[in-house]
């Protein structure tokens, strides 16, 4: 029996859209029916790749062709909600950029209008589509790593700015989606400082705590303006612990059997003795896998219902409010906001 491609059209192709057709249209579960773009240039540019491609610079245009079933949004932020609002409300899954949108309420909006339209509303949170991420969360699903102490990630370059979100909301979507997916537990507050240091206002510099109960907390340091690129998290748990350097081409993740036992005594009074635990480090095998080809093919399986979402609305939703309590907390001078 042969499986139904799901026809997709790409909504802008500035950055990121050209990416998202590629893969569609070479995907086995989908198949390319539409571009959209209000660039005639940039329209014109991207579809001589892909002859018989309806085009359009309209999006109700785009959404009159019922060959268009779903829809992958590729626009700025501030325009998320909006479009993905015309696109369910006509009746199109959607699988849309990260961050999902611009306020928790936005996405709480479309959560509701996509459930009760029967619609698949997903997030484009591509690194949980990795083969390192994959096999990150079934590290993290044995439980051998013990009890989760901490998890700090740093994400710098140089570049890009952007110019209509600060680095918190450009850089670290990435990072809190892998967290948001890999971590069973949730946070319960955020704090945050940034550092605008030019005119524009828009920060460049941010650093994120999270807090969780039970004492784990996580970190996230986000940089426009670092001489390198680092890509790093490390999570430490009571047993072992592990670095995850997406910059590594072969051994992305490392485990390592390292930590530290703490003994309390008694002589007299209570005193704490640390010992440090020096074991091996393994780097398991990762298959090899095109994130966003797996997303996309995914997406296609969530529509026809034989798969449930790896980043369905509610997971953007969670991202977002972290986001959104970022800033909040930026804006007050690094008060803590409870989630």
């Amino acid at each position: 029996m042969t499986t139904h491609r799901l026809g997709v059209g790409v909504l802008g192709l500035g950055y990121w859209g050209p990416n998202l057709a590629k893969n569609v249209a070479t995907s086995k579960e989908c198949r390319l029916t539409g571009l959209c773009d209000r660039d005639a240039a940039r329209l014109e540019h991207v579809a001589a790749e892909y002859p018989g491609v309806r085009q359009t610079r309209d999006v109700d245009d785009l959404l009159r062709d019922p060959a268009v079933e779903a829809v992958a949004i590729a626009t700025p932020v501030d325009s998320h909600y909006g479009l993905a609002r015309t696109c369910l409300e006509a009746g199109r899954h959607v699988l849309i950029e990260k961050p999902m949108t611009r306020s928790a309420a936005e996405a709480e909006s479309l959560i509701e209008l996509a459930e009760r339209k029967g619609l698949t509303l997903m997030v484009d949170h591509t690194f949980n589509y990795t083969g390192a991420v994959t096999k990150l969360k079934e590290i993290m699903a044995t439980g051998s790593l013990g009890d989760i102490l901490y998890w700090d990630s740093v994400r710098v370059n140089l570049g890009l700015f952007q110019h209509d979100v600060n680095v918190v909301w450009d850089l670290a979507p990435h990072d809190l989606s892998i967290m948001d997916y890999v971590l069973d537990v949730k946070p319960t507050s955020v704090q945050a400082t940034g550092v605008a240091h030019y005119s524009d206002g828009l920060e460049n510099i941010a650093y994120i705590t999270l807090r969780f109960t039970g004492g784990t907390i996580a970190h996230f340091h986000v940089n426009w303006l670092a001489p390198v690129k680092i890509r790093t998290t490390l999570i430490g748990g009571t047993k072992k612990m592990i670095v995850f350097d997406d910059m590594e081409t072969v051994e992305k993740l490392k485990v390592y059997d390292k930590g530290v036992n703490v003994v309390k005594e008694r002589e007299g009074i209570y005193y704490t003795l640390v010992q440090y635990r020096m074991g091996d480090m393994f780097a398991p095998h990762i298959q090899n896998v095109e994130a966003l080809s797996r997303e996309v093919a995914h997406f296609a399986r969530v529509v026809r219902g034989e798969d449930r979402p790896i980043s369905g609305g509610d997971a953007g939703l969670r991202v977002v409010r972290i986001l959104e309590a970022a800033e909040r907390s930026m804006r007050e001078g690094g008060k803590e906001i409870r989630l």
